[in-house]
């Protein structure tokens, strides 16, 4: 694999979205003449999420720099480690992860977040239960600053996830942002993952650029694409 050839960039979208949430960061890369593939996140578990990102990762064949959004920060954090064809990383609006850490534990470690009230749960038949956001509650809580159509469109695609990936904690040896540059993009007004949060794993990673935008929602891919995309501009 040459260290000079130009990366793919990879898309991981987490709970309560879906590929097509990356569209307008897509459109904006193509643009560029960058190459872009987004992953169907399976959001049923860490440990498999990761492994099915490694496998596309692995079919690509060329180097990437890997994108993570919301619980898709947890599945590229444990894809990216040990892995070489990974360049560097870009959390959008996203979980950070240390070994041991889950998502669950660090959207509870500061103040702010309000997802719990507006999560619907129901078993499904792999065992535990399965999340997805409330269609009445999904505009205010995932992307308020999006259009009321666009939001009720997103509602109604959104891919749930188990409360074991939630749950599940990183099981690598070292976090693949230990070992791999990364960079950060966030909204100020981040409802799912409180911004403290998201402040406290930027600084923690060491981030070689952070951009919290004013008044953004947790959907910054859709509402904020510009800002995201010249993230993973400064990570290629």
């Amino acid at each position: 694999m040459s260290t000079t050839e130009q990366p793919v960039v990879v898309l991981v979208h987490g709970a309560f979205a879906e590929s097509a949430s990356w569209n307008r960061v897509i459109q904006r890369l193509r643009a560029r003449g960058l190459s872009a593939v987004a992953v169907a996140n399976p959001l049923r578990s860490l440990a498999d999420d990761a492994a099915y990102v490694r496998d596309v990762i692995n079919g690509i064949g060329q180097p990437v720099v890997l994108v993570g959004h919301s619980y898709g920060g947890m599945v590229i954090s444990q894809a990216a480690a040990g892995n070489p064809a990974v360049r560097s990383l870009v959390y959008v609006a996203a979980f950070a992860p240390e070994t041991g850490e889950s998502a669950l534990l660090l959207s509870g470690k500061f103040e702010g977040s309000t997802l719990g009230g507006a999560l619907d749960a129901y078993p499904v038949a792999s065992g535990g239960n399965e999340f997805r956001i409330a269609e009445q509650k999904y505009h205010h809580q995932f992307c308020a600053d999006l259009d009321s159509d666009e939001a009720a469109l997103m509602a109604v695609t959104q891919r749930p996830v188990t409360e074991r990936a939630l749950t599940d904690e990183l099981s690598v040896n070292e976090a693949g942002w230990r070992t791999t540059p990364s960079w950060f993009v966030f909204g100020e007004r981040d409802l799912n993952i409180p911004v403290a949060a998201l402040r406290f794993m930027a600084e923690r990673a060491s981030s070689r650029g952070t951009r919290e935008i004013a008044g953004a929602s947790h959907a910054i891919a859709s509402s904020q694409p510009d800002a995201v995309v010249a993230a993973i501009l400064d990570a290629i």
